[in-house]
Parts: structure tokens; C-alpha cells; sequence
């Protein structure tokens, strides 16, 4: 058999015909591999991330409260009769001593007549006694009638001295009770609702007050602050008793019902001695100045306690994001991956930073921004950015 030498392909030609064949296949398998997270290292966004420090902050504490006059003073009629003239107006100011209602009262004036008339007979019966005692006396001295006659007309005459001290007494009462028919203010301030108009039948006995006064020269916030609140207040001060903790702290800002500050602060100068059983809590009152009246008895506001913390874990408010009133941020570990954890916050002075009470601590990476486009679990490119360009503004 013949064999043609032709037929059989050179051995470069074979290699050169197996390289061809395997270098697609190589650039196929190469293609197929990426890294985890999706893409490879030059394809990786970089987000600027912040190593986590233990900082100094203020931060404030809220609580609701009530507002109150320094004085809130009832006015009540202290004898029967019918309103006849109201002097004032609601919402007027008054001062100490001024009318404010006038009660038509005919009986007491009436007693007022009978006890002048009362002293007037008393004050003869007493002159009748005295000339009786001076007619005695000489018949005695003389002894022509017994020493017995004007013992008896002395007793009579300190008889009608006592009856004419009860008349004077009586007129005083009367004069009293008479003077009560003019109502007066017993302190200066604001006048309150005036459920009562002319002609209404008032009496001592009845159960709503003629008015109020309130006396909002300074005035009064209530709240109440339960056992942890206070705990937390004074981890600073230690050793204190609560009322003596609540006055040590800086002075506190009032926030109105409208959500405008009130421009003057007040100062913490009370407190309940117990916690009460029921409730577990300790109420405390502010006082506030008021002198431009802006401040009303009855009304309500937030009252703001400020703290200061010496060792706080900041984080920026646009480092975190929102799930279903639940708070998260992206913390970067050694490998670059980005991992939502969860973490508890409260505001810091400034409004523009949380301070972290759990979820992160000192060390911690986290990313700064662009919170809301990043997934979990993504591997990033972090670009480290110094604390204290992100704190400067703190």
C-alpha cells in the first residue's frame, strides 16, 4: 500500500490548528468569572465612608407640658345675693383691690341699720348706768344707804359695757358682710370666663367660682419625668436627690403650640419629693417670665431639657434611611461589603446629627451618603473621608 506523504499535515500546522481551537475557549472561561458582588474590582462604585468616634454633643430631652399662672385664683361671693353690676370684662387685667362684681344684697345693709340702732341703746343703757353709779356713791360715802347698793349699780353699769361691746361688735360683722356684697380682685393679673351675667342668684354655697384670675406675670410648666428620665438626667450628677439634681440643670427652652420657640428660658425650681406608685413618675415645674403676656394660663407647649454627653457615637441624619419608622445604615466591613444593620437614635443639638444609643460603636465604618441607591450586602469602593470635616459643622 502506498502512502501519500502529501495527506499528512506538518506538525506547526497541527499547533497552530490546536491554538486556534483552545484560545476561544480561554477567553469564554474568563469572561464567565466575577467576582461576588456582582462586578469586578474596576467596575466598584466608591461611596465615601466615615470611621465612627466618640465625640462630645448636647442633646435635649422633650416633654409636654402645661402652662399655669404663678396665681390661679377663684373668685367666689362670700354672701347671698343677686349680681346687680360686673365691673370688668373677660380677658381684662386687673390689680390687687379692684371691684370686680357688685351684689344687690338689701338684707345685710338692713343689718348694718340694726346694729347702729343696737349701740345706740346700748350707749344709753351704759349713760343711765353711769349716773346711776354717781348718784349711789355719795349716799354711800355718807353711809345713808349700804355699800350693797352700789356694788349692784357698778354690775349694772359693766353689764351695759358688755352689751354695748357685743352692738359694736355686731355693726363690725354687719359692716363686714355688707362690704362683701363688692367683690373685689385679691391679686393683680388676667380676668377669666364670666359664666355669670346681671341678675344671676350667687351665694357661698355654690359650685362654680364667679371667675378666675390668673396672675401671669411669670408663669408655671408642669411635666412629668419618669423614673428612667430621671436616671438618665443625672448620670452627670451623681449622689443628689432628685430635687436637688433638677435645679443643678442649665436653663430649659419652651416650645409654644404653634412649634415657635418662646424667646425667654426658664428655669427648673421644683419638684415632687415622690414617685408616685401609679404612675412612676416625678412631677416637675418650670418657671418662665412672661413679661410680654405671650404666655397664657391653660395653654400647652414642649419643654426642652438640654444634656450634655461627653462620650456620644455621632452619625449624620443623611447617613441613614427609613424602614416602617425603624432606622438603618450601612456599616463596611474589612472586605468592602456594605451590611444594613439597624440602629436606635435620638437627636443632637443642631438637628443634624442622631446620637446612636444602640446598633454601632467607636470603629465602625459606615457609609456617608447615597444610603438610598446602595443594596445590602453590595461590595463598594470606600473612600475614607476625615471625621473632622464631617463633624466641623457639629
Amino acid at each position: 500500500m502506498k502512502i501519500s506523504l502529501c495527506k499528512i499535515p506538518s506538525f506547526s500546522h497541527l499547533i497552530r490548528r490546536i491554538t486556534l481551537l483552545i484560545i476561544p475557549v480561554l477567553i469564554i472561561s474568563c469572561n464567565g468569572k466575577k467576582p461576588e458582588g456582582g462586578s469586578t474590582k474596576d467596575e466598584l462604585k466608591e461611596y465615601d465612608v466615615l470611621e465612627l468616634q466618640l465625640r462630645s454633643t448636647t442633646t435635649y430631652n422633650k416633654f409636654p407640658v402645661n402652662i399655669q399662672g404663678q396665681q390661679q385664683v377663684e373668685i367666689r361671693p362670700m354672701v347671698d345675693g343677686y349680681i346687680e353690676k360686673i365691673f370688668v370684662d373677660e380677658g381684662a387685667k386687673v390689680t390687687a383691690g379692684q371691684a370686680l362684681f357688685k351684689i344687690r344684697a338689701p338684707q345685710y345693709e338692713q343689718e348694718v341699720r340694726s346694729a347702729e340702732a343696737d349701740i345706740n341703746i346700748a350707749q344709753e343703757a351704759v349713760n343711765m348706768a353711769i349716773m346711776e353709779v354717781e348718784k349711789v356713791r355719795p349716799l354711800v360715802e355718807d353711809k345713808i344707804i349700804s355699800a350693797y347698793e352700789l356694788r349692784t349699780a357698778q354690775n349694772v353699769l359693766n353689764s351695759r359695757r358688755a352689751s354695748l361691746t357685743q352692738a359694736n361688735t355686731r355693726l363690725v360683722n354687719a359692716r363686714t358682710n355688707s362690704g362683701y356684697t363688692t367683690v373685689v380682685s385679691p391679686v393683680s393679673g388676667v380676668i377669666g370666663l364670666l359664666p355669670l351675667k346681671i341678675g344671676s342668684l350667687v351665694g357661698p354655697s355654690m359650685t362654680n367660682p364667679l371667675t378666675n384670675i390668673a396672675n401671669v406675670g411669670n408663669v408655671y410648666a408642669y411635666f412629668s419625668l419618669n423614673e428612667k428620665q430621671l436616671l438618665e438626667l443625672g448620670r452627670n450628677i451623681p449622689g443628689v436627690r432628685a430635687q436637688d439634681l433638677l435645679k443643678r440643670l442649665p436653663p430649659v427652652s419652651l416650645v409654644m403650640a404653634d412649634g415657635k420657640s418662646y424667646g425667654a428660658y426658664g428655669r427648673i425650681e421644683a419638684a415632687s419629693g415622690l414617685l408616685d406608685p401609679e404612675t412612676g413618675s416625678i412631677n416637675v415645674r418650670a418657671t418662665f417670665p412672661n413679661t410680654s403676656s405671650l404666655l397664657n394660663s391653660g395653654s400647652s407647649g414642649t419643654v426642652s431639657i438640654p444634656q450634655d454627653l461627653k462620650e456620644a457615637i455621632l452619625i449624620p441624619q443623611h447617613s441613614t434611611y427609613e424602614i416602617q419608622d425603624k432606622k438603618f445604615a450601612y456599616r463596611v466591613d474589612r472586605d468592602g461589603v456594605a451590611n444594613s444593620v439597624e440602629i436606635f437614635v435620638k437627636n443632637a443639638e443642631g438637628g443634624k446629627f442622631y446620637i446612636v444609643e444602640k446598633g454601632l460603636k467607636a470603629g465602625d465604618m459606615i457609609v456617608l451618603g447615597g444610603v438610598a441607591t446602595l443594596q445590602d450586602k453590595a461590595r463598594i469602593k470606600a473612600k475614607k473621608v476625615l471625621a473632622d470635616t464631617v463633624y466641623k459643622i457639629n
